[in-house]
């Protein structure tokens, strides 16, 4: 058996997560609603070596509480990020797609029944506001059009 081997560098483009590391608080509402009844809180960490954002989610979404895992890592033909989410409320893992550029994210899920765009980006206060929208022709019943804004705690 040979000695030890070193894993590879983090490619370059996963920087562009760093400022998403540490806890957020979260707050929003359905789109066209009044009612600030989507709240919860999310972590994102780097797992060691640094090839994989893990992100920690327990958001109240109108009563119904969501907790979930995700791991973000990176494509290098697409320049995205892909990203796997094990949330409590589905028995398969969801495949997501995020897209970070500057001070923007998309964030896109198309599996049916979960199919929907989060669009937002970063403030210069801090702050990360944005929106989820149903991709064109999904069910809105199960992809619920929603505004959610997030502020860093630490």
């Amino acid at each position: 058996m040979s000695g030890t081997q070193t894993p590879p560098p983090p490619p370059p483009a996963l920087r562009r997560l760093d400022r998403l590391a540490g806890t957020w608080t979260m707050a929003g509402n359905p789109a066209g609603s009044d009612d600030n009844n989507i709240t919860g809180q999310t972590t994102f960490r780097w797992l060691p070596g640094g090839l994989f954002l893990q992100q920690r989610a327990r958001i109240d979404f109108a009563g119904q509480q969501i907790d979930a895992l995700e791991l973000i890592g990176y494509d290098p033909q697409t320049g995205t990020f892909p990203s796997t989410v094990l949330p409590g409320f589905s028995p398969a893992p969801l495949p997501y797609r995020w897209d970070v550029h500057g001070d923007n994210v998309t964030i896109t899920v198309a599996c049916a029944p979960p199919d929907a765009t989060f669009t937002g980006s970063w403030r210069q206060d801090g702050t990360f506001p944005g929106s989820r929208r149903p991709n064109p022709g999904a069910n809105q019943t199960v992809n619920i059009p929603h505004d959610i804004s997030g502020h860093r705690l630490h």
